[in-house]
């Protein structure tokens, strides 16, 4: 008997009685004492509400008016969320190195034909990053940097922090607002705002090796760290019209801090102003790289002279 529909019939069957003990358990489904724990602690995890009686004769029994409905979906729902979840093969998301058993649940909780169903478009279905030729084989780089679940899960408590991260081989530690968690070209960066340079920063996750909360009697206001990057705002030197093919390219991608603004009603056209850093030269190269990808239905109004010319070098090594 699988796991999950080992699981599946001993919440029946603890919903079915008043009270249970361990060893019921064991006899029951033929299982070890320490199996036995760790499915009750699994069940207790899905939602049903158990209270432990301590004493020789202590067992378990289940909160009156506390079970939890059971969870049904309709077919659309159900391929909508397992399509969902075959996407997210080699996507580097975190939560998810237990992939394996959140699939078992799933399946775990519908019918025969709707498992067949899922079989098959797990068959046919192809997503980026996944191997034509063997879908279900996940690469080595599936897994996100191990830092980044720790980071959310302070994040989540406190957006103020201390993190350390490795650059040209040293360690350098930074105090930061968290304004921003992203993932962009297949890799995950914090936007924070450093509290002792009062800028706003970019750290690749990859280089991170530590993260504390960052003390209290420190801290800047949320609305003192808005204000100042208000004041902070860069002059924009990238302007550009984009028609509706270009805006197709920009919805299949765009850096983050980019976003345009429909021109007309029908969102055919559109304007996207940003600022691109001179001084950074992959900066600038990236942004070159996404302009091309964009196509060519766009119309330039202002763009930075390093990028023109780099523009310029690139399209005259394609006409040569």
């Amino acid at each position: 008997m699988k796991k999950v529909e080992r699981i599946n019939i001993i919440m029946r069957y603890i919903n079915n009685r008043a009270h249970f003990t361990l060893s019921e358990i064991m006899r029951e489904f033929h299982i070890s004492r320490s199996t036995a724990i760790r499915d009750i602690r699994e069940i207790e995890a899905l939602g049903m509400p158990l209270v432990a009686e301590v004493g020789r004769d202590g067992g378990y029994f289940v909160m009156r008016n506390s079970v939890l409905p059971v969870v049904r979906f309709t077919d659309s729902e159900l391929k909508a969320l397992f399509i969902a979840f075959m996407a997210t093969r080699n996507a580097q998301l975190p939560y998810l190195k237990s992939r394996q058993s959140l699939g078992e649940k799933l399946l775990g909780l519908i019918s025969e034909n709707q498992q067949e169903d899922l079989f098959l478009l797990n068959q046919i279905l192809l997503f980026e990053g996944t191997n034509p030729y063997n879908p279900d084989l996940l690469d080595l780089s599936d897994l996100p940097h191990p830092m980044l679940e720790q980071l959310i899960q302070l994040l989540l408590q406190d957006r103020y922090m201390c993190i350390t991260v490795e650059q040209d081989r040293e360690l350098r530690t930074y105090p930061i607002y968290l304004l921003h968690l992203y993932r962009e070209k297949s890799v995950w960066l914090i936007e924070g705002f450093d509290l002792n340079e009062e800028t706003k920063q970019v750290y690749p996750v990859d280089q991170l090796t530590a993260v504390i909360p960052y003390p209290v009697k420190k801290r800047l206001s949320p609305k003192k760290i808005m204000d100042k990057l208000s004041k902070q705002a860069k002059a924009i030197n990238l302007v550009l019209e984009l028609g509706p093919l270009a805006i197709t390219q920009f919805k299949k991608y765009h850096p983050f801090k980019t976003a345009i603004s429909y021109t007309d009603p029908y969102q055919t056209s559109a304007l996207l102003e940003t600022f691109v850093d001179p001084a950074k030269p992959d900066e600038v190269s990236g942004m070159m790289n996404w302009l091309l990808f964009l196509g060519g239905d766009v119309k330039v109004r202002d763009m930075p002279a390093e990028m023109r010319q780099g523009l310029q070098e690139r399209l005259r090594l394609f006409t040569t």
